[in-house]
């Protein structure tokens, strides 16, 4: 009988992907692989950033009978010369290697970007790899140059040629023929382009977008001269509209915390009835799930409508305005232009950058302020729609308090309560340590965040009977202030008395800050297992590290937080690449959440706009795996299992000690 022959684990093993092989095998992390939208839409940017920098006054777009797409601006054209250290010609550069691009020295003096969507010099390249042929032609410099790709690879060296009478004198057009093997459909969505190219013709007034498809003999021409107000107005053509309100601002040289040029330009419009629309871009790239330049939006609106509301008393009493109340009957149109903007993954839907709430905010709120002085009738029209839904909310939000219950446990004495009587918004935090807590409780939002301080690290009550749980003060402490008995996962449950709709571990950054989320998560996944699988209980990251970057060029100093060593490492290859030499920042390690104040636990962990909160569940063990892992992480008599995990798993662990 045969022996299976054993597998092999030696240096053979590892293998380096070159060039674009990355992409090839793993699309799913770098683009969509429903459509090929993302990949057309990576050339269409290009395109847009030419536009935003002030050479292009024209993207064409043609959808072919065959499937293939071309993309063509009049632009200055990608250089086609040798690039004077890897001896390509240019242009087959930044369409075969992967971080290769001409939109990384934003802040030197004459940089060909300053403010652009492109930021890796990842985005064409995906396109090229994952298309089965790509055809670019440059014009510039008195010359067409040509390149044409198979399967990622240049079939034939550049060519080039006189420009003919007629021809344009410079521009880029890129065709693209999706390869179908790495899409579910290699159809577009055409309403989806559609509203892609007109939303470039929308956020750049007098940049011309034409669209031709070939199937349908149909041709959409877009030319924008009013901006975000004719596109809002329209969107909202059939919505009786209340008010609306335009603005735009720009950071100047002498702004602190900013560079020249960074900004945002938007319309709002406000309706008491009828659907709403809201769209954000940043750079001229579309945030479909928003993020924190629509944050500082919100923030600015809601400052500015409060302050009117308040400085004329229309309130009635004990009404507590929110800002939803604000935004909900709000729609609009934000473009933010943001120097160094950090987003969400490679497709770019989200902006993380954390100084974009206090860039935007910052511009919205005096603007509004300025705009609701000058015209008081539509103010108070405003204000009444505004108070409105406050009082709607209040309404549905009304329930009995359980604190005025004369059969209901006494709150803990250590527990510093919330304002708001909404489950859904409301938060807990349960700190580690007095002193962490004494910070949270300067630095939490009072109306809807509560904190309870721990001492010490919690009893581990994995095979604690339910019974015994609360001769354990702090236990008892957080049963309480949750408002929920303990529970088996298949217990019938009554969740009315529940006080928080999240429950937040919050402890320190280091090793025995991770023990004590253990010891937590122990605790509610085997005596409130329904919190957790309700998706009630979340883990607050705190930053490790501090870093205090000076200024960079035109950028200002910075104070940078990183979660962990990874973090920290990425910053300081990014602050090289910004051109600072090493030793020119400071990095402060945390030693506890105790160290941190009041304004940055808010900014770091705090801030529902710019923390980072995990949501806890039984993930792809389910609850029966989970609690087999736990038993042998937390039981008393799995001591030989726990060896041969840390046997088995420690090699792949760093513990900082």
């Amino acid at each position: 009988m045969a022996t299976a022959k054993p597998d092999t684990y030696s240096e053979a093993s590892i293998r380096v992907l070159k060039g674009l092989e990355p992409v090839r095998q793993r699309p799913g992390m770098y683009t969509s692989t429903a459509n090929p939208l993302h990949i057309i839409q990576e050339v269409i940017d290009n395109s847009a950033d030419e536009a935003l920098a002030g050479n292009a006054r024209l993207i064409d777009v043609i959808v072919h009978l065959d499937g293939s797409v071309t993309v063509q601006d009049d632009g200055r054209g990608i250089p086609v010369g040798l690039h004077p250290e890897e001896g390509l010609p240019v242009v087959e550069l930044v369409f075969t290697q992967l971080h290769a691009g001409g939109k990384f020295d934003k802040l030197q003096t004459g940089a060909a970007y300053r403010f652009s969507g492109g930021l890796h010099g990842v985005g064409v390249s995906v396109t090229n790899a994952l298309s089965s042929r790509l055809e670019v032609e440059v014009h510039r410099d008195g010359q067409a140059s040509l390149l044409v790709f198979t399967d990622g690879a240049a079939r034939e060296p550049l060519r080039s040629r006189p420009l003919a009478r007629g021809e344009a004198r410079s521009g880029t057009r890129v065709r693209v023929w999706p390869d179908p093997r790495y899409f579910d459909s290699v159809q577009l969505p055409q309403a989806e382009l559609l509203q892609l190219l007109r939303s470039k013709a929308v956020l750049l007034p007098g940049l011309r977008v034409r669209a031709h498809l070939e199937a349908a003999a149909q041709t959409h021409e877009w030319l924008y001269q009013q901006g975000l107000r004719g596109y809002l107005r329209e969107a909202l053509a059939d919505t009786p509209v209340l008010l609306e309100f335009e603005g735009s601002g720009s950071a100047q040289a002498k702004d602190e915390g900013f560079a020249a040029g960074e900004g945002a330009d938007w319309c709002v419009a406000f309706s008491a009835e009828g659907s709403v629309l809201r769209e954000s871009y940043v750079n001229l790239i579309p945030t479909p799930s928003g993020g924190t330049h629509e944050a500082g939006l919100r923030e600015g609106l809601f400052q500015a409508v409060k302050g009117f509301i308040d400085l004329h008393a229309l309130a009635p009493k004990g009404l507590r305005l929110l800002p939803e109340d604000v935004f909900s009957r709000a729609s609009y149109v934000l473009s933010a232009r943001v120097l160094d903007p950090q987003f969400q993954g490679q497709m770019k839907q989200r902006l993380n950058s954390r100084d974009a709430v206090r860039l935007v905010s910052g511009f919205v709120r005096p603007a509004l302020e300025l705009w609701l002085g000058q015209h008081l009738e539509q103010g108070k029209a405003l204000a009444d729609l505004v108070i409105a839904q406050a009082q709607s909310r209040q309404r549905a939000a009304q329930r009995v308090e359980r604190r005025k219950g004369s059969a209901m446990a006494v709150l803990p004495g250590k527990l510093t309560d919330c304002e708001s009587r909404d489950v859904s918004r409301n938060e807990l935090f349960l700190v580690e340590g007095d002193s962490a807590g004494g910070s949270a409780k300067m630095g939490r939002d009072k109306e809807f965040q509560a904190v309870l301080p721990l001492r010490g690290k919690v009893l581990n009550s994995w095979e604690i009977e339910r019974d015994r749980l609360f001769a354990n003060q702090e236990i008892h402490d957080i049963a309480v202030a949750i408002g929920l008995d303990p529970h088996g996962l298949h217990d019938a449950v009554d969740l009315s008395g529940l006080r928080y709709g999240k429950i937040c571990i919050l402890s320190d950054a280091d090793v025995d800050g991770s023990h004590i989320q253990v010891l937590l998560l122990t605790l509610f996944l085997r005596h409130f297992p329904q919190l957790v699988q309700r998706g009630h209980v979340h883990v607050a990251r705190p930053p490790l590290y501090r870093v205090d970057a000076p200024a960079r060029g035109r950028k200002p100093a910075a104070k940078l937080y990183a979660l962990d060593d990874g973090e920290l490492q990425a910053i300081c290859d990014r602050l090289r690449n910004d051109g600072l030499r090493d030793g020119a920042w400071s990095v402060s390690r945390f030693k506890g959440l105790g160290e941190m104040s009041a304004e940055q636990l808010w900014e770091t962990t705090l801030n529902p706009d710019t923390r980072r909160l995990l949501q806890v569940g039984f993930g792809g063990l389910g609850s029966q795996g989970t609690a087999e892992l736990f038993t042998r992480l937390m039981g008393k008599g799995e001591a030989q299992a726990r060896r041969e995990l840390m046997e088995t798993f420690g090699d792949q662990v760093e513990v900082d000690v």
